[in-house]
């Protein structure tokens, strides 16, 4: 019987698999490759993320998921040789990096006789296939989700019976999976797509319904928190479309803003860390602001309460993530990809594509048509959406002595800072209006 190759990357799962249900037809050698130029200059968090999914696949497959360590241009021939393969099955890759790095894992495979077969992406539609009726690109979101929509997509398929093919593992691949582990977030989910599944299933039997309402309040917790599955392909975002009621627009829409992100990011590989719309806008040396900000010690409640979050998780409401966003960007005046990579480097779900071009969202350099003038305010802010300041006090323990509301103005209260909480590193308005000022001079 034939043996196959599928090397898995971004679709760490059995069921819904087209790459995997390709080769199910003879027998299957499932392969990871830890690749030492993206896993060294990977955050801890997301290092650990990759490695818990993994080692949950590696379960579900019996432990016959093969682990080794290298360039894939030279562990994806090897292999194959090994075991007599003669094509190796992937899920197709889509970001710049990816792209470049499978036409030269390609180019070795077919030296060596080996066929490369791509099935699919990480998207419900395919980047690059929705486009409008001149055949270009998207540039505004609203008009792609409705596009997006009329394409459709094709419904998940079960996973396929499988005979998996035992090779050993590699020894140092096994170890730095283990150390990464080792550095993983306290508050990391339960990996895996098992784990995906039930979370899942949690939020269509509870937080659905309310979920418009609900989904920009943080201390609701009331997200979907399917981000950090749809990241490692634990679960295809057709099978979260397919449960989804013809009601449930708005969580549709969130999903479309991830498959929005990544064509842009196909069609305009250069934006991964360079402003899609470019206004040669004025930056600041931080200094020790940017530790300030990094560490949850701004003296803005809810910036802190968010990056104190994503230190404890790897994880950070998405509300909280543009309020986060707009003040270093608007407040400190640092340029957003900064921001990007401490993002990246901490986030279980970072992904390069939502990440990125939502950064240039909040900075104004991105896809959104007049965000330049959008400075959120994080007092206001936290006042709407954490009215009764609940998620301060979770993260911010300084200030869980404080009542209601008052956890977002502790410089109104007589004990606000009885508790060793740091003083405002900036003046906001006046920050504000400096902001404006550098956009409004740069867009004339």
């Amino acid at each position: 019987m034939p043996t196959s190759i599928v090397w898995f990357r971004r679709d760490l799962r059995r069921s819904d698999h087209p790459a995997l249900a390709a080769a199910s037809s003879g027998a299957v050698v499932g392969l990871f490759v830890v690749d030492p130029r993206l896993w060294d200059s990977a955050g801890a968090a997301r290092r650990a993320w990759v490695a818990a999914s993994v080692r949950a696949l590696q379960e579900a497959t019996d432990g016959t998921l093969v682990v080794r360590v290298g360039d894939p241009a030279q562990v994806l021939p090897e292999v194959a040789s090994t075991v007599g393969s003669r094509v190796v099955h992937v899920t197709g890759e889509t970001t710049p990096h990816g792209r470049a790095r499978d036409a030269r894992v390609a180019a070795e495979l077919s030296s060596a006789g080996v066929a490369w077969e791509e099935h699919g992406t990480p998207y419900a539609v395919d980047p690059g296939v929705v486009r409008t009726g001149q055949g270009t690109p998207y540039q505004v979101f609203t008009p792609f989700l409705r596009a997006w929509r009329e394409h459709g997509w094709d419904p998940p398929g079960p996973a396929p019976s499988v005979e998996w093919r035992r090779m050993r593992n590699d020894a140092g691949a096994t170890a730095r999976l283990d150390a990464a582990l080792r550095q993983a977030p306290a508050g990391m989910p339960e990996p895996g797509e098992v784990a995906a599944s039930r979370r899942w299933q949690e939020f269509l039997e509870r937080d659905l319904e309310d979920y418009d309402e609900a989904r920009d309040l943080p201390a609701a917790d009331r997200t979907s928190r399917m981000s950090a599955y749809l990241k490692v392909g634990a679960i295809h975002p057709r099978q979260l479309l397919a449960d989804l009621p013809a009601s449930a627009g708005r969580f549709a829409a969130e999903l479309a803003w991830r498959e929005f992100y990544a064509d842009v990011l196909w069609h305009r590989p250069e934006s991964t860390w360079r402003d899609l719309r470019p206004l040669a806008i004025p930056y600041d040396d931080p200094g020790d602001a940017l530790d300030a900000w990094r560490s949850g010690r701004t003296g803005f409640p809810l910036v802190d309460a968010g990056m104190r979050q994503l230190l404890h998780e790897g994880w950070m409401h998405n509300r909280v993530r543009m309020i986060t966003a707009s003040f270093l960007t608007k407040d400190l005046h640092v340029w957003w990809p900064v921001g990007a990579r401490h993002f990246l480097d901490h986030l279980v779900d970072g992904d390069l594509a939502s990440n990125n071009h939502g950064w240039q969202w909040v900075a104004g350099t991105g896809t959104d048509a007049a965000p330049y003038f959008r400075v959120f305010n994080p007092v206001g802010q936290g006042k709407k959406f954490d009215p009764d300041g609940d998620y301060v006090r979770r993260w911010v323990p300084e200030l869980a002595h404080l009542p209601g509301a008052v956890a977002h103005e502790p410089w109104r209260h007589p004990d606000g800072y009885a508790r060793g909480y740091p003083p405002r590193i900036v003046d906001h308005d006046q920050e504000r209006r400096e902001a404006l000022a550098r956009y409004a001079t740069r867009r004339a």
